[in-house]
């Protein structure tokens, strides 16, 4: 799924090794246009030559590259907005209390005035969510946590995860040129020699979904109260990890080994994250649900979850 046949190599490598343009791949139509359109975009292109280079001036094999280029990606970039993230989710809690002390005094005072001037209960549930909603949105900037700010991280993320891999899948099949090819068939490491093919012993996809999964156990142990929005997207995310294992079975190898290079990265940090003393490095409020022992209440949890004692 992930190879070109021959007539596509000769369109992404060109009459004389060149990659196909993106005015090309757009008009080229049929079901693979926008995907070769987007492997063809400027960001993919920028990833190609960063991995190149730092394979260049690093001097390692590809699998170590790619490794390397994944952990400094995550450790530079992401650590930071995670954090940013953790420090604006730690606000957000923090308010709550308030919020709902507001909220309280807000309902009388609505009933209150709704009795003086012959409200209805239609017309005072509106005045009290209209207040309700001013007066959070006025509490979100005194403490500049606005929900959506903790969104930023999603936005580079995703957007960073998917050009690397696009880049990584254009190197693979011929489409950055022949010499970056046969050097990513030869760069490979252990059972996983060739990274232009896909894994065949699944050991890489398996490895991916194992990870993902853990990582999503991670969030739901925390101790915290869990509405039913964060339920489905658990729920969500616990699918997409293990759609994911058959998926990085039919790419490049070197596309599964970023896959869980990220993913592996990012438990770390994830772990990281859960130490009080790197939240207080990071300037992250403590808050009401944080533990003093993380790690110790991570293995209770899951001992707790996942024993077979009845």
């Amino acid at each position: 799924m992930w190879r070109l046949g021959r007539a596509g190599r000769a369109l992404a490598a060109g009459a004389r090794g060149r990659p196909l343009t993106v005015a090309a791949a757009a008009a080229s139509g049929g079901p693979g246009g926008w995907y070769e359109w987007l492997a063809q975009a400027a960001a993919v292109r920028w990833a190609e030559d960063g991995l190149v280079g730092l394979q260049e001036a690093a001097g390692l094999p590809w699998w170590a590259a790619i490794a390397g280029g994944a952990a400094l990606l995550r450790t530079g970039v992401t650590l930071p907005l995670a954090a940013q993230q953790g420090r604006l989710l730690a606000k957000l809690e923090n308010l709550q209390p308030e919020i709902k002390k507001l909220a309280e005094r807000l309902r009388y005072e609505v009933s209150v005035r709704g009795k003086q001037v012959g409200w209805s209960e239609k017309v005072a549930r509106f005045h009290f969510k209209k207040n309700l909603r001013r007066i959070i949105t006025e509490l979100y900037i005194r403490d500049n946590c606005h929900p959506f700010k903790a969104t930023l991280l999603v936005w580079v993320q995703i957007p960073m995860w998917v050009c690397v891999s696009l880049a990584l899948r254009n190197c693979s099949v011929g489409a950055r040129g022949s010499e970056v090819q046969e050097q990513l068939s030869a760069g490979g490491t252990l059972w996983f020699t060739d990274l232009t093919a896909p894994d065949s012993t699944w050991i890489l996809p398996l490895s991916l979904g194992l990870i993902n999964l853990l990582i999503v156990e991670i969030f739901a142990s925390q101790k915290m109260e869990v509405s039913r929005f964060q339920k489905l997207a658990t729920n969500f995310f616990r699918v997409v990890s293990v759609v994911m294992i058959p998926v990085a079975a039919t790419v490049p190898s070197s596309m599964a080994l970023y896959w869980l290079s990220s993913s592996f990265v990012g438990l770390l940090h994830n772990l990281l994250l859960r130490s009080p003393t790197f939240r207080r490095l990071c300037r992250i409020p403590r808050t009401k649900s944080e533990s003093d022992t993380p790690y110790r209440d991570i293995v209770f949890a899951f001992t707790t979850k996942y024993s077979f004692k009845k």
